[in-house]
């Protein structure tokens, strides 16, 4: 018996055309009936994914990251989805080992049956799929996303780089501990990673919790404070050899459960790469073995 499908597209994504999702949905067919669904507003993926779970057999997803995010949060079972690259970056799919090309990816799906168990990540509430961050790496997102979107879509990775730069530059290099995870110590900024890589720039992974893995709980990992010294180190661990997390000048904890953090007043909070606002107080959790992907 063929399955029926729901393909949950934004089409204001990067990398989405009317084409592409014509041609997406074409291989998907392939294996049985797909209905397409498009979003039309921001949070409308959440309401999507929370319907098609009572109604259809598996569900696909094309677009990026921040439509991802909004998918999770609508599983209401243990339907299998798959996600289709459409986003500039499209974290998720890239670190589950799937086709960068939509429809070479659509294709794969129709021609594997297989599935994978994997964990989500909460923060206050909200799951995420690889990634959440408080201080630094969430101002970057604040920043790139303050340039604004040409027609819904998101600036390039040079617009990130430059950013960070802009951010680095005005602080002097220098970082001190503005948070504390409880129980294990303080910290100038926290990253929350359900997968190694954390994220890429460009063709480059950025592996900032080398020791994480969708299978496991969430793993944890902050500098305790950043001299200029200590930037071009931590650079140099993300894109080329990976070993922060080994020395006494970082907080790392693996395959943890959860965490509190406090922070020492109003701090930027991202998800999977969304701007989440200013919070003071971050609840981490992991949903283990919670979400069934196509791969």
């Amino acid at each position: 018996m063929s399955r029926r499908a729901a393909l949950i597209v934004n089409p204001v994504a990067t990398g989405v055309t009317p084409e592409r999702i014509s041609a997406v949905a074409g291989e998907l067919a392939e294996a049985g009936p797909v209905e397409q669904l498009l979003t039309e507003y921001q949070g409308h993926a959440t309401e999507l994914v929370a319907h098609a779970c009572k109604h259809y057999d598996e569900i696909y997803v094309y677009g990026g990251d921040g439509v991802y995010n909004e998918a999770v949060n609508g599983m209401l079972s243990t339907v299998p989805i798959g996600f289709v690259p459409g986003g500039a970056t499209s974290v998720l799919p890239r670190a589950l080992g799937l086709p960068r090309d939509p429809i070479a990816c659509a294709r794969h799906f129709t021609r594997s049956n297989g599935t994978r168990r994997i964990s989500l990540g909460r923060v206050n509430g909200r799951r995420f799929t690889f990634c959440a961050g408080l201080g630094l790496d969430a101002e970057i997102v604040r920043s790139t996303d303050s340039r604004g979107r040409d027609n819904g879509k998101r600036a390039s990775d040079l617009a990130f780089a430059a950013d960070l730069g802009k951010i680095v530059k005005g602080r002097r290099g220098r970082l001190e501990p503005i948070m504390t995870v409880e129980g294990h110590g303080r910290c100038a900024f926290l990253v929350a990673a359900n997968c190694d890589p954390y994220t890429y720039a460009g063709p480059i992974p950025l592996r900032a919790a080398p020791l994480a893995s969708f299978e496991l709980g969430l793993d944890l990992v902050g500098p305790k404070r950043l001299t200029p010294a200590g930037f071009a180190h931590l650079v140099w661990s993300l894109t080329v050899r990976p070993g922060h997390h080994l020395t006494s000048n970082y907080l790392y904890l693996h395959d943890v459960d959860g965490a509190r953090v406090v922070c020492d007043g109003p701090t930027p909070l991202q998800v999977d790469g969304e701007d989440l606002g200013d919070v003071t107080d971050a609840i981490l959790e992991s949903e283990r073995g919670a979400l069934t992907v196509r791969i």
